[in-house]
C-alpha cells in the first residue's frame, strides 16, 4: 500500500476524508471503493483482451468502445481524487502506483491524437499499454509486498546467479559453435549462445540441433545443468521469504499483541483467586473459632 509518510497524509478537513476511502481500508466506504476499483480493473482488462479479438470487435465494436470510455472516466476520476487527497501529489504521481495509474488512462487519450495508420504509432500499440491496469491490484493484496520486498533483498544473490548463467551460455555456447561449426546450423557464436539458453531452459524448440556425437555430449550436459540450475532462483527467493516470515514473527510489536492477551487472562485469573488465598492463609481466619 501507499506509504502515508511519503505521499503527506492531510491532517483535517475534506482531503482527510477523501484520502480514508481512497487509500485505506480500515472503513466501510473505503473497503467498498476498493471492491468497485478491483472489479473496474478486472472487467476493463477483459474489455482491452475483447478489443484485440477481430470477431468481438465486428460484432460488439461499439460496446466495446463505450465500455473502455466508461473505464477510461472512472480511472481518470479515481487518479485525480488520489491527487488532490494527499499534500504531496508529484511524489504519489511519480511513485510506482502513480505511475501504473497513469499508464491506465493515458493511452486512451493518446489514442486520440495518433489515430490508426499514422506514421508515429499504430493505435493497437497505444491499446496493448492498457493492460498495465493489472498491475494496479498489486495495492490492494499484501502478498504482493512480501513477494517484492522478499525480491529487493535478494537481488545481489540473483544477479550472481543471473551472471553465472550468463557465463556458462558465453562458454558452452562457444564450445557448441567450435564443435558443430557452420555447416550443422550454428553459423555464429550468439547463435550457439540461443541454442545454450533454449537447451538450459529446457524449452529446446528443435530449430538447432547438434549433429556430431560430441555436440550431444554438450547437450546432455546442458540439459542436466538446466534442471539444477532453474531451482537455485526459487529457492533464493523462498528463503528469503521465510526468513521476512519468522522477522514479523518475532517482531516486538507482534510479540506484544501476541502475549498480552495470554498474560491479560492470567492476570486476571490471579486476581480472581489472590482474595480467596488471603482469607484461607490469614492469621485471624486461623485463630478464629469455628461455631
Amino acid at each position: 500500500m501507499i506509504n502515508t509518510e511519503e505521499v503527506g497524509k492531510p491532517a483535517a478537513g475534506w482531503r482527510r476524508g477523501l484520502y480514508r476511502i481512497v487509500f485505506e481500508s480500515d472503513t466501510r466506504p473505503g473497503q467498498l471503493f476498493d471492491v468497485v476499483v478491483i472489479a473496474a480493473i478486472l472487467l476493463s482488462v477483459m474489455v482491452v483482451i475483447a478489443d484485440s479479438m477481430q470477431d468481438m470487435v465486428r460484432e460488439w465494436g461499439d460496446t466495446l468502445s463505450a465500455a473502455e470510455w466508461t473505464f477510461t472516466a472512472l480511472f481518470t476520476l479515481e487518479y485525480l481524487a488520489r491527487l488532490i487527497s494527499v499534500r504531496q501529489p508529484l511524489r504519489y504521481a511519480l511513485s510506482f502506483y502513480g505511475v501504473i495509474d497513469l499508464l491506465s488512462v493515458l493511452p486512451t487519450y493518446l489514442a486520440i491524437f495518433w489515430p490508426e495508420g499514422q506514421l508515429l504509432i499504430d493505435v493497437r500499440i497505444l491499446r496493448l499499454l492498457r493492460v498495465f491496469r493489472i498491475f494496479r491490484l498489486t495495492e490492494y493484496m499484501s502478498e504482493y509486498t512480501q513477494l517484492g520486498r522478499a525480491l529487493h533483498a535478494s537481488r545481489r544473490k540473483i544477479l550472481v546467479f543471473l551472471s553465472f548463467v550468463l557465463m556458462v551460455v558465453l562458454v558452452m555456447g562457444t564450445v557448441m559453435y567450435v564443435a558443430e561449426g557452420p555447416k550443422n546450423g550454428f553459423t555464429s557464436i550468439p547463435v550457439a549462445m540461443y541454442w545454450a539458453v533454449t537447451t538450459m531452459t529446457t524449452v529446446g524448440f528443435g530449430d538447432i540441433t547438434p549433429r556430431t556425437d560430441l555436440g550431444r555430449v554438450i547437450a546432455s550436459a546442458m540439459m542436466l545443468l538446466g534442471w539444477g540450475v532453474l531451482a537455485v532462483p526459487t529457492g533464493i527467493v523462498t528463503a528469503e521469504m521465510t526468513a521476512q516470515r519468522r522477522g514479523d514473527a518475532t517482531s516486538p510489536a507482534r510479540n506484544v499483541r501476541t502475549r498480552w492477551r495470554p498474560l491479560a487472562a492470567s492476570g486476571a485469573a490471579r486476581r480472581r483467586r489472590t482474595p480467596a488465598r488471603r482469607r484461607a492463609a490469614s492469621p485471624a481466619s486461623a485463630s478464629r473459632p469455628s461455631a
